[in-house]
């Protein structure tokens, strides 16, 4: 018996399922089993694992997955510093956040390549799963916290740009479908590896629909192993016009598209970037298949209320919201993305729902699905040890107890 063979008997829940007497064995960074508890004390060599004490009524999860998420603890990812960045991610990790996105914010030209040049570091280091571009291909109407300044239509020489600066590590980009171009970069980023993301947008309908049914052949043909075929949709609601009933607007035709299955939807449901009414209505209209919960989280995440900075806009973040200080927008979340699930509990939704949402489905999105946000032989021990009333007690992160 050796130190690097664990096993915990608790509630396994993972890809829609509940184990209620489970076992869950890591041995080294790998998941060794993950099932019923007799089946793993008939195996011959059980007694070669230790016990790993939980408290009673303990629930195991997967480490949960952001594809969303622009810093924590004084680190903005959209001006990243090496020791920010790492206290940062130390952070997120011990919260939950054992897979995650960084997110770039519209800047300078110059200082999103240079913080993609950055972020490439860690994501080679395995310590993030790649970047996030939220623009600059935005909507000036709908750009929320987003500078105005740097917004522009469509440039395939700034992506090229902005790919090769990132090393490969570019994974998703967020564009407003309205804009002249927009086929051009869909075609461009799918050309890369890189999930278009349609968001902050002023487009009608059918805009939206066209440009979610485009998206979704491109990935369709790109014909890569492991690669989504599905485009997202950045932050639902938020940095669109709202629903209305003669202009249903990007909001109606996001929703008809993920509940066929063609497109995700982000949910930022922190209880103040969405109702947990509207979070409900979301999970029961397109159901959690469909439904990546992410945090939008900055700077302030872990800290207290003050002032911050999301990459060239200065943030007042008072009870917890972030907002521009010079308009009041909404300037993402302070939310890790344990408590947007335990948000998303409390809305009247089954944990099995809200897991599924923030482990399978980011993993599949980003070519993971063999790798994290499930429970499985084989699998990276990315392991959550929630109480009875799901705060967090104890985190794995590849076998590592954090």
């Amino acid at each position: 018996m050796t130190a690097s063979r664990l096993v915990l008997f608790a509630t396994l829940v993972s890809d829609g399922m509940k184990v209620t007497d489970g076992a869950l064995a890591i041995e080294d960074d790998r998941i060794a089993f993950a099932g019923n508890r007799d089946d793993f004390l008939a195996k011959e060599d059980a007694d070669q694992f230790a016990v790993h004490p939980v408290p009673e009524g303990a629930v195991l999860i997967p480490g949960l997955i952001d594809l969303h998420c622009h810093g924590a603890m004084g680190a903005d990812f959209a001006a990243p510093e090496h020791q920010s960045v790492t206290e940062a991610l130390d952070y997120l990790h011990k919260a939950g956040t054992t897979t995650l996105l960084a997110s770039l914010v519209t800047a300078d030209r110059g200082a999103m390549v240079e913080a993609a040049e950055i972020l490439a570091e860690f994501a080679e280091a395995g310590l993030i799963a790649g970047i996030h571009a939220e623009g600059p291909f935005l909507s000036e109407a709908r750009c929320g916290a987003q500078d105005p300044r740097f917004l522009s239509d469509p440039q395939p020489e700034f992506v090229d740009e902005l790919f090769a600066a990132s090393r490969g590590q570019l994974r998703t980009m967020t564009y407003a479908p309205e804009l002249e171009g927009s086929e051009e970069l869909i075609s461009q980023l799918v050309s890369y590896g890189v999930v278009p993301s349609l968001g902050h947008t002023n487009a009608t309908a059918a805009q939206t629909s066209d440009s979610l049914l485009f998206a979704r052949e491109q990935l369709r043909s790109a014909g890569v192993d492991g690669f989504t075929e599905k485009p997202t949709v950045t932050h639902l609601f938020n940095g669109m016009p709202p629903l209305h009933h003669r202009e249903p607007g990007p909001v109606a035709a996001c929703l008809e598209t993920a509940q066929r299955g063609d497109a995700y939807i982000e949910l930022i449901g922190d209880g103040v970037h969405l109702s947990p009414d509207t979070v409900r209505l979301m999970f029961n209209l397109v159901r959690a298949r469909s439904i990546l919960l992410v945090s939008d989280s900055m700077a302030a995440t872990g800290l207290a209320d003050g002032s911050y900075s999301l990459g060239p806009q200065d943030v007042t973040v008072a009870d917890g919201q972030a907002r521009l200080a010079k308009d009041g927008s909404l300037a993402g979340g302070t939310a890790t993305l344990l408590q947007i699930v335990r948000e998303t509990v409390a809305a009247g939704i089954p944990l099995v729902q809200a897991v599924y949402a923030a482990t399978v489905n980011p993993a599949s999105l980003i070519g993971l699905a063999d790798e994290v946000g499930s429970l499985h032989y084989g699998f990276a021990a990315d392991v959550l040890v929630l109480d009875s009333q799901l705060q967090l007690v104890e985190t794995f992160r590849k076998g590592q107890l954090l």
